[in-house]
């Protein structure tokens, strides 16, 4: 037999995310580029909220005592400087993460850009749009609520352990008023789901074998042992099938979750609705 290699062991290093806000953007930016290399592991350090020199000192502190890569949003000018030179003093790298795409943006906008700490947090329309629709998820969780359906932008079918309700959270940090109802055997779905007009309605399909993987791993969370018809395969192949035959009936849109992340099945139903298939302005 040939000799096979070792298994490469994961590459840690130190990444440090300051921002003068609350810091998820950059958080979010560090970690999907770090998902593009294998093997590899940050050790993230955050620093959020800076907007002050003796806020940016203590980071610098840390940053010297573990070197790795620095990436921020600062907006102040003076702060950006002071973190840069003492990057370059350390001998770090110090990349501002926003502002390739900024220059473009100004570039393409000829428009100049804001100089106020945290603006795309303010307390605008857009905000409270947000919160009403988070509210909205909350309160129509797994089938509550069932009398007030026709204020959905989003209504998702599915059954238990599809991903229903972080979906609905999700798409409410987008400002779609999303609400979910489970298929549970046996029970009947709401009539109004029949008669909704304006509301997309979505059913989430997932694969029998995923399904019971699913259900078996929330069972040992619950330190549930007692085998039962929730993961019993012919159940519930019977209950994926029976879905499937639901929306193929009244003709509703499917999304497969099976190999689908959260974010990946709400940028679906985004889609799906930035088809037309609903009516509600999207916020960014």
């Amino acid at each position: 037999m040939p000799n096979t290699p070792p298994p490469r062991l994961a590459t840690y290093f130190h990444v440090h995310l300051v921002s003068d806000s609350t810091g998820e953007t950059l958080n979010a930016m560090a970690r999907a580029v770090c998902a593009r290399f294998e093997n590899v592991l940050p050790i993230e350090h955050i620093y959020a909220l800076v907007r002050s020199q003796r806020q940016l000192d203590r980071a610098l502190d840390d940053i010297e005592e573990a070197p790795g890569i620095v990436l921020h949003t600062i907006v102040d000018e003076k702060l950006r400087d002071a973190l840069e030179e003492g990057c370059r003093k350390l001998d770090m790298p110090c990349l501002p993460a926003l502002d390739p795409l900024v220059s473009a943006m100004q570039r393409y906008l000829g428009a100049a850009t804001t100089s106020r700490v945290g603006a795309h947090l303010r307390l605008d329309n857009d905000y409270f749009n947000r919160m009403d629709a988070l509210n909205y998820a909350i309160g129509h969780d797994d089938g509550q609520g069932g009398q007030d359906l026709d204020q959905a932008d989003v209504v998702l079918l599915g059954v238990s352990r599809t991903s229903k309700t972080p979906t609905c959270i999700y798409l409410a940090h987008r400002g779609v008023r999303a609400a979910n109802v489970p298929l549970v055997p046996g029970q009947s779905l709401p009539e109004k789901l029949f008669k909704l007009q304006k509301a997309l309605i979505v059913g989430l399909l997932i694969s029998p074998d995923r399904l019971i993987q699913i259900r078996r791993n929330r069972l040992l969370s619950l330190n549930e042992t007692r085998e039962s018809s929730y993961i019993d395969q012919d159940a519930v192949r019977e209950e994926v099938i029976n879905a499937r035959r639901l929306y193929e009936r009244n003709n509703w849109p499917t999304i497969d979750v099976t190999r689908r992340s959260v974010e990946e099945t709400a940028a679906a139903v985004l889609n799906l609705l930035s088809r037309g298939h609903g009516q509600v302005e999207m916020l960014g």
